[in-house]
């Protein structure tokens, strides 16, 4: 009957009818027992289903009437009388089921068990007299416990096999496979919008390369906070670090507020290793669709990974949720990705060199290496336009690679020309700090090119500070100083307490940001500039003025004391070739529109 598809009820409601056929006058019954011992009626075509829905859920023991001991001691018990025995004393309510409704006054049952001894479920003859098992009845029922053996076991591998194809071990959750066949059959019958919600756990591959994977493993399981938040909401583990929640009929703002609150649960949750404490960091994107727009399942998930991998690009730690000018936004993203990518393979990363200028004198003191890239057509591609890979952590870092290795290669090329300057600045990104090991990654290329520290200053924008969290950012940077190396703070003031990060995060040079240049024309931007300008006196760190583009700002800076600017005025970023000729004149071929004067700090 299984062979030729009967479901496993059908092929044992079978084996019941087939042994009440043999013995005369008695009803059978086959309960099974699930993992955690817990008993589930599961044939008997002519047991009262009052009886049988009463016995669901019981758990096995040593005194569970006949079938529940039978089961724990995995051995046949048999009981003449089920109003006295006690064995069947707890059990009363369902004795008196059995006299109601069959006349039924003894029973005698048998474990079920599997080729490897476990016991998978009991088989019961019930009489309708005070009485034993006759000699007759246990070989039919030996002949029936070998059928119930033999069916259960193969139902049970599988389900197992369905467990494994369907369900994820560690968690118990559906799986990747069991996702889509719901969210399948979710899109066809849908009434109502429908989300899902990805749920990302940021950061695992580090926690399992630092900790070990049983580490990990903890916090994979911390999705079971996923589950209670999003509940009755089906969730399941879609892969190694990431959960698929799908929800019914909630509005984007219902959606919203049960990613925040799901994000602010799981920081609040920290399993220990040890003595520490490890924090969870999640990452959630999601889509929505009406009923009325039904999109297919891969596009449908196309829009819910887009949402997470921006949400991971611009706001770890945080919630996106997928809409049209998203997809505009990802698309620009994954061009600028193209870009740098093809760039990096054909060897089309170029250094270009803007000069830095000591105002009072007009002498270049340094150089700030800007990356630019080389099109198939020989036009030169700026960063703004893919400033986006920049950030992008499988990118971003290899960039700042060919950047370093071609400003150690450019200034040795200086060096051996005997030309006079005292710095070339480079700048980095969250990505480098990210791979945790910039210090080596600097010492190894410019010891290669026999490029001595002293000569590099690394520009770090103020959002790489801000979105320090773990110490890692203060850390390399305090390594890197101490290896000789000048950290300058780019863009300083366009970002949040930036005066807290001169106190958290010292630093050798302050770049004003172009934004409080072009405001030097009204009283409050000029006050800001000589602020900051007594603010690096009393802190003994030098100052650049970005963005200097007129002789009117040059002349306002001059006025106001300050010591080093940078912008169109002086100079664009030129290669290589063009740059040793500034170098070798010492002075910026505009630097005659703006008044010599000497003196300066």
């Amino acid at each position: 009957m299984l062979a030729r598809g009967s479901s496993l009820e059908d092929a044992c409601d079978r084996i019941c009818e087939h042994a009440e056929r043999l013995a005369a006058g008695v009803i059978c019954s086959i309960v099974t027992v699930d993992r955690e011992g817990l008993l589930h009626p599961l044939a008997g075509p002519t047991i009262s289903k009052t009886y049988s829905d009463a016995l669901d859920g019981i758990p096995i023991g040593p005194d569970v009437g006949s079938c529940g001991t039978a089961a724990h001691f995995r051995r046949p018990i048999a009981v003449a009388d089920i109003f006295a025995d006690p064995l069947w004393i707890p059990y009363r309510p369902l004795a008196d089921i059995l006299a109601k409704e069959h006349g039924v006054k003894a029973c005698w049952s048998s474990p079920i068990l599997r080729s490897d001894g476990r016991v998978l479920g009991a088989f019961g003859f019930y009489y309708k007299d005070n009485r034993g098992p006759t000699p007759e009845e246990r070989m039919i029922v030996a002949e029936c416990l070998d059928l119930c053996s033999l069916v259960l076991e193969r139902e049970e591998v599988k389900a197992d096999n369905q467990r494994l194809a369907f369900f994820d071990s560690l968690t118990g959750f559906g799986n990747r496979a069991n996702f889509l066949k719901t969210l399948e059959d979710a899109i066809e019958g849908a009434t109502a919008p429908l989300s899902v919600l990805l749920v990302d756990i940021d950061h695992l591959g580090r926690v399992n390369d630092a900790f070990g994977h049983a580490t990990g493993d903890r916090l994979i399981l911390e999705g079971q906070t996923v589950a209670r938040i999003a509940a009755p909401a089906a969730i399941f583990r879609v892969d190694a670090d990431e959960f698929a929640v799908l929800i019914e009929d909630r509005s984007a703002e219902e959606l919203s507020a049960v990613s925040t609150e799901i994000l602010r649960a799981m920081e609040n949750r920290a399993p220990q290793r040890n003595e520490h404490l490890l924090p969870v960091s999640v990452t959630c994107g999601g889509a929505i669709f009406e009923p009325s727009r039904p999109p297919d399942v891969p596009t449908f998930l196309q829009h819910a990974n887009l949402a997470l991998h921006h949400a991971k690009q611009t706001a770890r730690g945080g919630f996106v949720l997928y809409s049209d000018d998203l997809a505009g936004a990802i698309a620009n993203r994954f061009r600028a990705l193209q870009t740098v990518t093809s760039a990096l393979a054909e060897d089309r990363i170029e250094a270009h060199y803007q000069p830095i200028v000591s105002l009072p004198t007009q002498e270049i003191v340094g150089l700030e290496a800007l990356c630019r890239i080389r099109m198939d057509g020989g036009q030169i591609l700026s960063p703004g336009a893919f400033a986006e890979a920049l950030q992008d952590p499988s990118i971003g870092h290899l960039l700042t690679d060919r950047m370093l290795e071609q400003v150690a290669r450019d200034i040795r090329y200086w060096l051996d020309l005997g030309l006079s300057f005292q710095y070339v600045s480079v700048n980095v990104s969250m990505a480098d700090f990210n791979q945790g090991n910039l210090g080596e990654r600097i010492k190894s290329v410019f010891a290669h090119h026999r490029t001595p520290l002293k000569h590099v200053v690394l520009e770090v924008t103020e959002t790489v500070y801000m979105d320090e969290k773990d110490g890692k950012v203060a850390k390399a940077i305090e390594e890197l100083r101490r290896e000789g190396l000048l950290v300058a703070l780019d863009d300083f003031g366009t970002g949040y307490a930036s005066l807290t990060h001169l106190l958290d995060f010292p630093v050798d040079i302050i770049k004003i940001d172009k934004t409080f240049i072009d405001r030097m024309s009204d009283g409050p931007g000029a006050v800001i500039v000589k602020a900051l300008l007594d603010m690096s006196v009393g802190l003994g760190t030098r100052i650049v003025a970005e963005g200097v583009e007129t002789e009117d700002q040059a002349e306002r800076l001059l006025r106001l004391g300050c010591p080093y600017v940078q912008g169109y005025l002086f100079g664009r970023p030129v290669d290589r070739d063009k740059a040793t000729e500034a170098l070798r004149s010492e002075v910026p071929p505009s630097a005659d529109k703006v008044e010599r004067k000497s003196g300066g700090p």
